[in-house]
């Protein structure tokens, strides 16, 4: 097969998404409409995994079929590229005669062999304004889409969405879509503890309403923002459409990470080896060879991409990946791939942990800032919410576990002949004259997100004090 006798593909890989605020994986409220239009003409995985936090080592793994052992991308901060030795899906198609763009996606070691790199402000502050992200994306990537429709060879489009990354400033009428009440109510003590963890109040005060005080609010705020962003997504689709082309593209959904609003006392980010941040949505559409409205409850990894786009494509890289192509899962032939999962975070804390369908086992490679006991131990299936930690009372299940994650990873280390990257991270935090802490408090006193303008600090620290908290 050649030029145009292969199939366009679309990639959106979107920030910060967690699974289970999305209505059409169970969600209450009404967050992702289109979307869940989109998934009923495709297939959506219930139990897709990204085991390696936060966005570096996360996307390393989706857009190379490969595990951290491999990529040896386990630190957000790395301190060198990805390994020549390992392709990006971008090379891959590049290889096979696609023309490969990226919007919003570059500077990472993973974004590397993509044709073109198109970019647009992520970010914001409260002080700026609302923040349009998903608009600012498709001004760029619809002319694009335009043009390379044009093109006489396939595509490969890949769009990196950040509306649910922190800070949540949907535009109107997104803000209150999910929200009636007076956020600033004095009475309301919900953000004193938010604002009161020092390492992130700088960046948490920057993205909110000064004299903020309901913490409803806030996580109505990353609600509204997947409402919006998945209005935005519409636009992609429809243009697709209108192009004749929907029908025979590769079209896939994917969150990077997903992210700790309130539940563990974390405010409104992603780090943690929690559900919230592990669990991710992954949707695909391809009407000549997958099924419409089919939910796939075996588990797969974001390793798991690669292999299944490439198969989708007919495309032999003549790779041995990491991970395996989901096809024979959609089409019943296995039921689920590896349902034990090594974890890792190198972010803000240094951990890593095994996940089972039962147990959630995490330990702590240093203290962290969150002041949080060496060992953690879950049982997913009384406590889904991750609220009850049970170490101390199970030891046995701590050493069994930590054996099979042991072991696992020793293999790791046999197949690749690499070390384990989560243990090799010196200076993994930036802060100069640290390469590990040695007290929590040692992290709670050197480690801080963002750096707004101290005179915005102290006008809504005022406020706060006046409204009488």
């Amino acid at each position: 097969m050649a030029g145009k006798d292969r199939p366009d593909i679309v990639l959106l890989g979107i920030d910060s998404l967690r699974a289970s605020r999305m209505s059409c994986y169970g969600y209450g409220r009404l967050t992702t409409p289109r979307l869940d239009r989109f998934a009923s003409q495709g297939v959506l995985f219930e139990n897709t995994f990204s085991p390696h936090i936060p966005t570096t080592s996360a996307y390393a793994m989706m857009l190379t079929g490969m595990d951290i052992f491999t990529t040896q991308m386990v630190a957000h901060r790395p301190k060198g590229p990805l390994r020549p030795e390992v392709k990006t899906l971008a090379e891959i198609l590049r290889e096979h005669g696609y023309h490969t763009v990226s919007v919003g996606f570059s500077g990472r070691p993973s974004s590397r062999g993509f044709d073109e790199y198109l970019n647009f402000p992520q970010m914001g502050s409260w002080s700026e304004g609302r923040a349009p992200k998903a608009q600012r994306l498709n001004q760029l990537a619809l002319p694009a889409l335009d043009r390379l429709v044009a093109e006489d060879r396939p595509f490969f489009l890949f769009l990196r969405h950040m509306d649910p990354h922190s800070p949540y400033l949907p535009p109107q009428p997104f803000e209150r879509m999910f929200y009636h009440g007076d956020e600033c109510d004095p009475a309301n003590r919900s953000m004193d503890p938010v604002l009161a963890f020092d390492p992130f109040s700088d960046t948490l005060i920057d993205m909110l309403p000064p004299g903020i005080s309901d913490r409803k609010y806030v996580n109505a705020q990353y609600d509204g923002a997947l409402a919006y962003m998945d209005a935005a997504i519409q636009s992609i689709l429809t243009a697709l459409e209108e192009h004749g082309i929907l029908d025979r593209t590769i079209v896939a959904v994917n969150g990077d990470h997903g992210e700790e609003l309130d539940e563990h006392g974390f405010w409104y980010d992603h780090h943690g080896l929690y559900d919230n941040n592990l669990r991710v949505p992954l949707m695909l559409r391809y009407p000549p060879k997958l099924p419409a409205g089919e939910r796939v409850g075996g588990y797969n990894q974001h390793k798991d991409l690669v292999p299944t786009l490439l198969e989708l494509a007919c495309i032999d890289a003549g790779i041995d990946f990491d991970g395996c192509s989901l096809l024979p899962m959609i089409e019943g032939k296995v039921p689920s791939h590896a349902s034990e999962i090594y974890i890792t975070e190198c972010a803000w804390m240094r951990k890593h942990g095994w996940r089972t369908p039962q147990w959630k086992l995490i330990r702590a490679l240093e203290p962290d800032f969150h002041f949080m006991p060496p060992v953690e131990l879950y049982n997913l299936v009384e406590d889904p919410g991750e609220q009850h930690n049970l170490a101390a009372e199970l030891p046995g299940v701590v050493d069994a576990l930590t054996a099979r994650m042991d072991a696992w990873a020793s293999r790791r280390e046999a197949e690749t002949g690499l070390p384990n990257p989560i243990h090799h991270q010196p200076g993994w935090h930036d802060i100069e004259g640290i390469d590990y802490f040695t007290s929590s408090q040692q992290a709670y006193d050197n480690l801080r997100i963002g750096r707004p303008s101290r005179e915005a600090l102290r006008r809504t620290r005022a406020l706060t004090n006046d409204n009488g908290h």
